[in-house]
């Protein structure tokens, strides 16, 4: 109940209308009241005593109380709808903004079928709370309650003998009210895990048919289904038993009240219109037991899914801004410093996944990163816009600790191409002006020009307003990336991030988009991840990460010289059988392009019988056609 009354806040904003419903609802449950003691008056003191104006006149009033109460009802339905669905709006609306701030971490926490549950199934049931709690929730209540002292004044003598059955009766009601609770909360973990298949599966539908692992992923969604359906049997099957065993507590009540009335009636202690009104009365008294008992089921319902919702409310965002942050001071230089940064995902105790970084980036400087798989490449241009925080040491941009700025003061100087590509729904256009919506036509083009996808976004039909389809599917994994650039470079950052973001094109798009970005690099200070060295080699600076540590640092050529691990990388994919001067020695062709030149032939190059293979890398492209503008 801690969970309602915290959710209560929601309904706040709609407290007029909940009170007016309120309003109307307890007059409602006046007229019903009245409605048995006007039949006591027509059978007593009308047809009883014959006495046909009685009969007229009560009739005429009990008319006019039921279409009172049925307008009084309208108005209830209207406003607890209408207070009930802007509650489930403003809750999805809260969850929905709550997980925007979530970290890198906090998501990694939370599984995306279960936040999806509580977004709508829970958020739903919740409505139903709030609404049932304004049409019947209240009214049962109030019914019982008012039927019991009119059924004292009626005949305080049966209302004596039915009072064991009605504690009986009230007990049931809190035992299945407490056994519901935590089936309903079993459920609903049910779901979590079925949604999550579900989810997964939908997700990596074309990878599930590549494999061809369509029976066991069928068979992995049938057993979280049939966890779900077996859950939610056993809890219809207690549901199933509440209404039985109610209904024959209404019997048997009925049972005694005509017994012992009829003898008190006999005695002439009681009258027919008193029997009439009691039993009524009685009536009146169970049917509400028995409406709560349904409600009970709404409401334990309701219950599991306040605490799952106010799980996602009160979880801190492990990345938040500080009570002092400060927005970075005008004019940004980006100037990027790690001093001793470490970093661990999983608490304190939690292996590290980079262990005392020291890195500097000068304005305008591209520094690449390269390490093999699971090095901590990403993880370490990840720390700069705070996707995470790190675990110690701390990153300064132009001398201050990222720490203490505001976050949309940093993410607004920076632009990130991710890894993985993430399209929206909409336009061509509308994606490349995701992060400046209000961008011209010029602005775009310029944009997608740079990142080299101009040309094949002309080429589509629509061009701009091509239409992108659920996941980018109707784009090749290069044209998403080249996309994905266009946008990041649009918002004009001073700190630009590629992680891995040209590993879907060939290479001699790479090429091109590395010449068309060389032109502004003077704009940002860049961080490349990379796992092709071409793409490195005219980094101002390469950084070598090898187990979380900063292996080797330096230029194409001092780490040719320096570092084992970089000449292993550089002759694994380019270099072949070519020796250390011809691998370090550098030329410059117009536009400032360097030349390693071990490009200009080698040992294992043609006299071999075989091409070269830095002809075929970004690098020797542009090397190439370069030499073929030299005099």
């Amino acid at each position: 109940m801690d969970q309602i009354f915290k959710l209560a806040s929601f309904v706040k904003p709609y407290w007029k209308r909940a009170a007016l419903a309120l309003v109307l609802l307890t007059a409602l449950v006046f007229m019903d009241l009245a409605i048995p003691r006007l039949v006591q008056r027509i059978i007593d003191q009308g047809i009883g005593q014959h006495d046909q104006g009685v009969v007229i006149s009560t009739a005429l009033l009990m008319l006019g109380i039921s279409l009172l109460s049925t307008l009084f009802a309208v108005g209830n339905n209207i406003l607890s709808v209408q207070v009930g669905e802007s509650v489930a709006r403003d809750l999805r609306d809260a969850l929905f903004t709550k997980t925007q701030t979530f970290s890198f971490a906090n998501l990694d926490e939370q599984k995306t079928g279960q936040l999806m549950v509580r977004l709508t199934s829970d958020a739903s049931a919740i409505q139903r709370v709030v609404l049932i709690s304004l049409r019947i929730g209240t009214r049962a209540p109030l019914l019982m309650v008012g039927s019991l002292i009119l059924m004292v004044s009626t005949s305080p003598s049966l209302a004596l003998v039915l009072l064991p059955l009605l504690l009986v009766t009230s007990a049931l009601i809190v035992f299945f009210v407490i056994r519901m609770e935590p089936l309903f909360r079993s459920v609903q973990q049910k779901l979590d895990g079925l949604n999550t298949v579900l989810q997964e599966n939908i997700a990596g539908a074309r990878l599930v048919k590549s494999f061809v692992r369509a029976d066991f992923e069928s068979e992995r969604f049938e057993k979280a289904n049939e966890a779900y359906t077996g859950q939610s049997v056993r809890v219809l099957q207690v549901v199933s038993t509440m209404s039985p065993v109610l209904t024959m507590c209404v019997n048997i009540g009925m049972v005694i009240v005509i017994w012992a009335g009829g003898i008190q009636s006999v005695q002439g202690n009681l009258s027919v219109g008193q029997i009439v009104a009691f039993t009524n009365y009685l009536l009146t008294t169970m049917t509400p037991l028995i409406m709560m008992t349904v409600l009970s089921n709404v409401w334990a319902g309701g219950i599991v899914s306040a605490k799952r919702v106010s799980e996602v409310l009160d979880t801190v965002p492990d990345v938040r801004d500080a009570p002092d942050a400060i927005s970075l001071p005008e004019p940004v230089q980006g100037r990027l410093v790690f001093e001793n940064v470490s970093f661990h995902y999983n608490g304190a105790h939690a292996e590290s996944v980079l262990e005392e970084i020291s890195l500097t980036a000068e304005p305008g400087q591209t520094v690449a990163i390269l390490g093999a798989t699971g090095s901590g490449k990403s993880t370490l241009v990840n720390l700069v816009p705070r996707f995470y925080d790190v675990s110690a040491g701390e990153i300064l941009l132009d001398g201050i600790d990222i720490r203490r700025l505001r976050q949309d003061s940093l993410l607004a100087q920076i632009g990130i191409v991710p890894q993985e590509t993430v399209l929206f729904s909409g336009t061509l256009r509308d994606n490349i002006r995701y992060g400046v919506p209000g961008a011209g036509d010029e602005e775009i083009f310029a944009a997608a020009k740079a990142a080299q996808a101009h040309d094949f976004i002309m080429a589509l039909s629509k061009g701009y307003d091509t239409h992108v389809e659920e996941r980018g599917t109707n784009l090749s994994g290069g044209q998403k990336q080249r996309i994905a650039i266009a946008r990041a470079l649009l918002t004009r950052p001073k700190i630009l991030i590629l992680d891995d973001s040209t590993s879907s094109v060939d290479v001699e798009t790479e090429t091109r988009i590395q010449e068309a970005l060389e032109a502004q690099m003077h704009r940002h200070t860049t961080l490349v991840v990379a796992q092709r060295i071409s793409t490195v080699l005219k980094a101002d600076k390469i950084v070598v990460l090898e187990k979380g540590r900063i292996a080797a640092e330096g230029t194409h050529g001092e780490l040719m010289i320096a570092s084992p691990i970089y000449r292993e990388i550089f002759e694994s994919q380019l270099g072949g059988d070519l020796n250390l001067e011809e691998a370090t020695t550098e030329g410059t062709g117009e536009g400032g392009i360097r030349k390693p030149a071990g490009e200009m032939g080698g040992k294992g190059s043609a006299d071999q019988g075989m091409r070269n293979p830095l002809d075929e890398s970004a690098a020797g492209n542009a090397v190439n056609r370069a030499r073929e503008d030299e005099p």
